[in-house]
């Protein structure tokens, strides 16, 4: 079995709020990064059109010499993860693996609310395809979920615009909205990588004992968890603590912006799938 490091994929720049926590948690290993820039948003997608997408950037991983894809983009775990490891990697490789971050996410969730009422934040596709109340319900069947799409927010946040006071109305305006449905909401969940940027303008609008999860820290401890428990897969991981960055679209207007979400500057290479 060839080595080689682990990917990460995003329809754009947001899952770099993930690699960003990976990488701390994680930094022995290499990786690389992958923004679909030039077809994103995924959001307003079909199911079919983001499953497309996703399986050609894995399969692109995979001719990287990945064992490990992780898809750090909300929409393409709930609207492509399941095809993609219950049809194509049987076929492609049954040894790799393809991991999401919604699991991990409903994995512990429980821990943090108190009246087990939850309101999850994300792109119109993560929320219409119910993958959050599914999921949350296998680990904590008391729970009651609420969701609210919140789709002017990834605009606002990669056109910077995201701490004007024009974002304020939308960004208050969908936090409105989802805690009208119920008043025993605890705690929000931000179901998309792009909102951790958002964030403290959201604990502004919100009342200061609603705890607020951004998904960085929670999938990075997940695959600290799961390579442990998995050795086969973490002795075909490379360690030489490397990360390499490409997109689909402009490298000048990527780094540009990537370096907002990844905390420090980002150099990429421009990818034609």
């Amino acid at each position: 079995m060839t080595k080689g490091p682990i990917g990460v994929f995003d329809s754009g720049y947001g899952g770099l709020t993930v690699l960003k926590e990976i990488a701390v948690k994680l930094p022995e290993y290499d990786y690389i990064y992958l923004g679909d820039n030039a077809r994103a948003p995924y959001g307003p997608r079909s199911f079919e059109t983001i499953y497309q997408y996703t399986l050609q950037c894995v399969e692109w991983f995979f001719k990287q010499g990945c064992p490990l894809v992780i898809l750090a983009c909300n929409t393409a775990s709930a609207k492509a993860l399941r095809s993609i490891q219950q049809i194509n990697l049987p076929t492609i490789d049954p040894a790799k693996r393809v991991l999401g971050v919604i699991r991990p996410t409903s994995e512990i969730i429980g821990k943090f609310t108190h009246s087990n009422k939850v309101g999850v934040l994300g792109t119109a596709g993560t929320i219409q395809s119910l993958s959050y109340p599914i999921e949350i319900e296998k680990f904590y069947p008391d729970i009651t979920v609420y969701q609210q799409a919140c789709p002017m927010w990834v605009p606002l946040v990669e056109n910077n615009e995201y701490t004007s006071e024009g974002a304020d109305y939308f960004i208050n305006k969908y936090l409105q909205q989802i805690l009208s449905q119920s008043n025993d909401i605890d705690t929000l969940l931000l179901a998309c990588t792009h909102y951790p940027l958002l964030i403290d303008k959201i604990k502004g609008f919100i009342p200061a004992n609603i705890t607020v999860l951004s998904q960085g820290k929670i999938v990075a401890n997940s695959l600290l968890n799961y390579l442990e428990r998995h050795q086969e897969i973490a002795e075909l991981c490379t360690k030489n603590g490397q990360s390499t960055f490409y997109t689909t679209d402009s490298t000048e207007d990527f780094d540009q912006k990537a370096s907002i979400f990844y905390g420090k500057p980002v150099r990429s290479i421009h990818l034609i799938l």
